[in-house]
């Protein structure tokens, strides 16, 4: 970038503060679609296989989507903007909190926060990766 002698390279300065400002979500989303991906994989790997129709209920909702109807945990919304889901369940399947925690006839079979807490760490790190080469990127002018 040019330093314009007039203003003492104030403007060169803004200029990269507001491409930062506006860093490019496409890589951060990229990378939570990625990890919500792998969280999923695991939870469907860790879910009880009688029928696999709660393993086939997990589902990863991207920004603006909405959930599926009766799905755990939250039932049916919107993802925000920047928000990635995971959610076990649906129409059909409404009893996935039950394999989860258990009931007073049936032991628990955790699969949903076991995944994540197993995943959590190298999840997280991908996506503050995302989230810092995004801000390079704006600040040194690339990909804007």
């Amino acid at each position: 970038m040019a330093n314009n002698r007039s203003d003492g390279g104030l403007s060169s300065l803004m200029n990269a503060m507001d491409r930062v400002k506006r860093a490019p979500r496409q890589q951060i989303t990229k990378a939570l679609l990625a990890s919500a991906n792998d969280l999923a994989d695991a939870q469907q790997h860790l879910a009880p296989k009688d029928t696999h129709a709660l393993a086939n209920s997990i589902t990863v909702t991207g920004p603006g989507e909405v959930t599926p109807a009766y799905s755990q945990p939250g039932g049916s919304r919107v993802a925000g903007e920047t928000e990635v889901i995971v959610t076990a369940g649906n129409a059909d399947v409404r009893y996935a909190h039950f394999v989860e925690y258990g009931t007073a006839d049936a032991e628990a079979q955790p699969f949903f926060w076991p995944a994540l807490r197993l995943l959590r760490k190298r999840l997280q790190q991908r996506i503050d990766r995302a989230g810092r080469n995004a801000v390079r990127d704006a600040w040194n002018g690339k990909n804007v």
